[in-house]
């Protein structure tokens, strides 16, 4: 259940028969791989792309440049997380969930009511480990004035947002590893519908 997010509409919901269909088809849910504070401002860059390719077996699909990775090949957790390092040049934190996880917050809809334009970006953050709870939401940075950013709804190791295309909103996403008491890596909600549009085409 998502703390703090609005029931989503049955017009939101995600294809079932087509959840069905992936699972059938490999016979355990892929897992979604990212990446934390890669190619962010020309520091411990790579080519995401180059990475897939070579861990091609594993049936890999890039996503984006910020170092996201849909895995539909079954394999455990503590490998992935190894080839992924192997092939890095660089030291990285990878944080892996399951791909129903992903589909299971995708097929809500929780930035409903919620304010739109070029200057707001609706973020979600995957915790490395289950965060502590917040008494409640939302919960907006600063807590006084106009807001930079705020937490609309939590999760399990997600937190969903919104914060404003300002430089000090950069820092409050920041506090979000002291406010949960996890590391956080960030990704823009179009990165995870578009996870969720692969998980559902096996064919992808």
């Amino acid at each position: 259940m998502i703390v703090g997010a609005q029931r989503a509409p049955p017009t939101a919901k995600l294809d079932i028969a087509n959840r069905a269909l992936l699972v059938e088809n490999k016979g355990i849910m892929a897992l979604v791989v990212f990446l934390r504070g890669v190619n962010v401002g020309g520091h411990r860059t790579f080519r995401p792309s180059l990475v897939a390719n070579e861990l091609k077996d594993l049936d890999i699909v890039n996503v984006g440049a910020a170092g996201t990775f849909v895995v539909r090949k079954q394999v455990s957790q503590a490998k992935l997380r190894t080839e992924i390092l192997r092939q890095l040049p660089f030291k990285a934190e990878v944080v892996i969930c399951k791909g129903d996880d992903v589909l299971d917050l995708a097929s809500g809809n929780p930035f409903a009511g919620q304010p739109t334009g070029p200057k707001i970006v609706r973020f979600v953050s995957i915790l490395a480990k289950r965060g502590q709870p917040l008494l409640s939401t939302p919960l907006s940075l600063p807590s006084g004035g106009e807001w930079s950013l705020k937490i609309l709804a939590t999760k399990d190791r997600f937190i969903l947002g919104l914060y404003r295309r300002e430089m000090r909103a950069i820092r409050y996403l920041g506090q979000l590893d002291k406010i949960f008491g996890a590391r956080a890596t960030t990704r823009n909600w179009n990165t995870i519908t578009a996870i969720a549009r692969i998980l559902q085409n096996p064919e992808w």
